[in-house]
């Protein structure tokens, strides 16, 4: 596991959370980051992600409300999340490749931190 994901907690629906992930071992300016989630009784669904030129894209769901950015000097990513829904609760994880599409092929997850939005 090289990824370690903070920030996570509850809130009331309309709140906002912002998540942090490291690496001790991707850096943000040579990888493309990711942030992930999986829901009770869910499947692990991406959420957004940044490529290393800073392009961003993002699941339908949260367009408009998350806000996926980095900070190449401290390697961390960010996930800030506003107006915030139940439906967002979940376990959100994140994750590195040297392709945005690989992304999606890793096996290698963190602990993730956990998320709860209460109505």
């Amino acid at each position: 596991v090289q990824m370690s994901e903070s920030g996570g907690g509850s809130v009331q629906a309309g709140g906002s959370l912002t998540l942090s992930c490291s690496s001790s071992l991707y850096t943000a300016s040579n990888y493309c980051m990711g942030w992930f989630r999986q829901g009770p009784g869910k499947v692990r669904e991406g959420v957004a992600h940044i490529d290393t030129d800073g392009t961003t894209i993002y699941e339908d769901s949260v367009k408009g409300r998350f806000t996926i950015s980095k900070d190449n000097a401290k390697n961390t990513v960010y996930l800030r999340m506003d107006s915030l829904k139940p439906e967002d609760t979940a376990i959100y994880y994140c994750a590195a490749a040297s392709a945005c599409w690989r992304l999606y092929e890793n096996d290698d997850w963190g602990q993730g931190t956990q998320v709860t939005v209460s109505s």
